[in-house]
């Protein structure tokens, strides 16, 4: 697929890679002494997971779980299936679940209310974008990564398409 828009970079590799080593050394500050189980929601969360588990100074256990929510469209369906659900079994044990992006929320929402029904010690939640401003269930992230206006984005992890998740930096399109 090629884009059909001119991009415009939002976030560098090198921003990228200094907000996610700063975000490990929150985490792994507030985790000491603790382990958890980090679960990526695939498939938009596993590149950011990926650089994430690597600056965490923690015993860590990682699982996946798959969400869909989008299919093709740059808008939430607003119906969120869980497709794979994680096979660790996370009654008693602090987890932080990890995703590309949070906007409306529903997709997270759900997440955090199937993952609450297997009884860990904690949830975190923990996105490289967050777009408040498209908000509408009531959840919000305990780790940012960036806070961004109302744009769609593309690559480190988010598609357009099925296309550009492997972009190391995060665009968006000029208009």
């Amino acid at each position: 697929m090629k884009l059909d828009r001119k991009p415009k970079v939002l976030f560098t590799i090198n921003e990228i890679a200094e907000r996610v080593k700063k975000l490990g050394m929150e985490i792994s500050e507030d985790y000491d002494g603790e382990d958890i189980v980090v679960i990526p929601l695939l498939r938009g969360g596993f590149i950011f997971a990926s650089d994430l588990v690597r600056e965490l100074k923690i015993p860590v256990n990682i699982d996946f779980m798959t969400t869909s929510s989008y299919g093709h469209s740059e808008v939430s369906s607003g119906i969120v299936e869980i497709i794979n659900d994680v096979r660790t079994n996370v009654k008693g044990k602090n987890v932080l679940i990890v995703d590309d992006i949070i906007d409306s929320g529903y997709t997270m929402e759900k997440v955090v209310e199937f993952v609450s029904m297997k009884e860990p010690e904690s949830i975190k939640i923990c996105v490289m974008l967050d777009k408040p401003s498209r908000r509408e269930a009531n959840i919000s992230p305990d780790y940012v990564g960036f806070t961004i206006p109302d744009v769609f984005i593309v690559g480190y992890g988010l598609n357009y398409g099925d296309y550009y998740r492997n972009i190391p930096y995060i665009f968006t399109f000029d208009e």
